[in-house]
């Protein structure tokens, strides 16, 4: 509707111009040798009240927006009718008034469609036709008049042609936008799912005691599934940026202690590259989206692991005024001065040689890019050949403590999942089996079941898979507990749809959720959290 008020309030305007600037070319006629004023006076008059009328249409335009077919109708033969009048007082010199008809066709016929088109196109035809019969002038040049009709009729229907084809075409790239949206929808949630009981079975096998060649295997497997679900979640971030459906949700979060839960989640990854992550400790709370910022750091930490490997990474903080940056470090192979402008494009890669062993596909700059200017952030990268690169993510807006950090012990993690009660529901066969052993082996008592129906449990923490199937979901399995229950348990939501729509199902449930494919660390992580709160 938005679009319909601006078209028709734009056509307000531009006749209000087109009737200002006629008043200047009849007043400039009665000046030109062998012109008399006297002629033009009616007209002048005549188009002076036209723009007062124009001005009042506007007003009520603007005091009423929206699609009414009467007054766009009025608002032609306003047009024609002032046109007209024109042309049968002012003679031959007021011809180039003809060109306003031209506008008034085309111009309501791009700005509201084919069938305004058709009508302006008519009440044309028959505005010449009273030209003509009201002016001698025209009915001594009745070719004059032929051609004016002739042009009048095929300017519309070709520009008609030209509507049909942009309709269709916009038709047509919408219909594939929104099939490439449900095609992307349904794979991501489709290949979500192995990627995400692969991560958890190879999670339980390290927790098992294994040899040194059996972990080395499970490390290779590991490796290579943390590659291809970084690969995957930056395809799917491009993706939902293109989309323009990423909105930030701000919280306000103790940066150091967020920071170094971050790099817990990435010390397996930093161990397989050989790199040591070194964080400064930092006591400023700020405002961020804190998921949106994890995206950011990770992907300039998978570039370290990439190119910096078996050299040390440096995270710390700086505060500029009422603002805080965290700056990147790493000891890398650095990038050649004519490669910087670029970085940040689009899958856009520095190669060199022996590169054809290192995985992505250069997106993860750019994303970052993106996601910074999402949350008014900026991002700078320094890299010096042979020196290493730092990247910086400046603008993070400090805000007020809201509590005080809590100190965790990396050692104690597991234990405190010790006798914890999950019931889990998933419909997914492999995916039960995998979340069911890994919970297990932290020590949980685990209450698997494959579906929320008649669901009865005396469980601490609920963890649902978000579709299960075509009877429930997993927030309304989440509710049924909660009402039989009778107190708010604990909850959590594992998903391999599109995150942003589900939170805003969740409304006010205060239920957390986490996007598949899940890693160990986050899950525990999420599971400590609310077993604590």
């Amino acid at each position: 509707m938005k679009f319909v008020k601006d078209a028709e309030l734009d056509q307000a305007n531009l006749r209000i111009v087109v009737a200002a600037c006629a008043i200047v070319y009849i007043g400039l006629l009665g000046f030109l040798p062998g012109q008399s004023m006297d002629r033009y006076v009616p007209v002048i008059i005549y188009i002076c009240g036209f723009l007062l009328v124009s001005i009042a249409l506007r007003q009520v335009i603007a005091r009423w927006p929206g699609h009414y077919p009467a007054r766009r109708v009025f608002g032609m033969i306003h047009d024609y009718t002032g046109t007209s009048f024109g042309l049968v007082v002012g003679g031959e010199a007021a011809l180039p008034l003809y060109a306003v008809m031209v506008w008034v066709n085309l111009g309501n016929g791009m700005r509201y469609g084919s069938r305004y088109l058709a009508i302006a196109t008519g009440l044309a035809l028959l505005a010449l036709l009273i030209v003509y019969r009201l002016t001698p002038l025209w009915q001594a040049q009745p070719f004059m008049v032929l051609m004016l009709m002739i042009t009048s009729t095929v300017i519309p229907v070709y520009a008609h042609l030209l509507l049909e084809r942009t309709r269709k075409a916009s038709e047509e790239a919408i219909a594939a936008n929104l099939e490439k949206s449900r095609f992307l929808a349904q794979a991501s949630h489709d290949l979500r799912q192995p990627i995400h009981s692969i991560g958890l079975f190879t999670a339980c096998l390290r927790e098992a005691r294994l040899g040194d060649e059996e972990r080395r295997l499970v490390d290779n497997i590991d490796r290579s599934l943390l590659n291809v679900s970084q690969l995957f979640r930056s395809i799917l971030d491009l993706y939902t940026l293109d989309n323009g459906r990423l909105l930030p949700k701000y919280q306000v979060v103790h940066l150091g202690e967020w920071l170094a839960d971050l790099l817990r989640q990435n010390a397996e990854a930093a161990r397989w590259a050989g790199v040591e992550l070194r964080l400064r400790p930092c006591a400023h709370w700020v405002r961020v989206d804190p998921a949106l910022l994890a995206t950011m750091v990770q992907n300039v930490l998978s570039n370290c692991f990439k190119y910096g490997g078996q050299r040390p990474v440096l995270i710390g903080v700086r505060q500029r005024g009422g603002e805080v940056m965290v700056e990147i470090h790493d000891q890398g192979r650095g990038i050649a001065e004519e490669h910087l402008p670029r970085v940040f494009e689009e899958f856009y890669r520095v190669r060199q040689l022996r590169d054809k062993d290192v995985e992505g596909v250069g997106l993860g700059l750019s994303i970052v890019k993106r996601l910074g200017l999402l949350m008014g952030m900026d991002v700078a990268l320094r890299s010096r050949v042979g020196r290493g690169t730092s990247v910086s993510l400046r603008g993070l807006p400090l805000a007020t403590a809201t509590h005080q950090p809590v100190v965790r012990d990396d050692a104690r993690q597991a234990g405190l999942l010790t006798g914890l009660k999950v019931c889990l529901v998933e419909d997914d066969h492999n995916v039960l089996l995998a979340t069911q052993a890994l919970l297990e082996r932290w020590g949980c008592e685990v209450q698997a079941e494959s579906s929320g129906h008649n669901l009865v449990s005396d469980c601490d923490i609920i963890v649902a898979d978000y579709d299960l199937g075509n009877h429930a979901t997993g927030i309304e399995c989440i509710d049924h507990l909660r009402a039989q229950r009778g107190v708010a348990v604990p909850a959590l939501i594992l998903t391999g749809h599109d995150v942003e729509k589900i939170q805003a199902a969740l409304h006010d449930r205060q239920i957390a959720i986490l996007s598949k494919p899940v890693r160990p660390a986050e899950l525990r992580g999420t599971l400590r959290d609310l077993s604590q709160g």
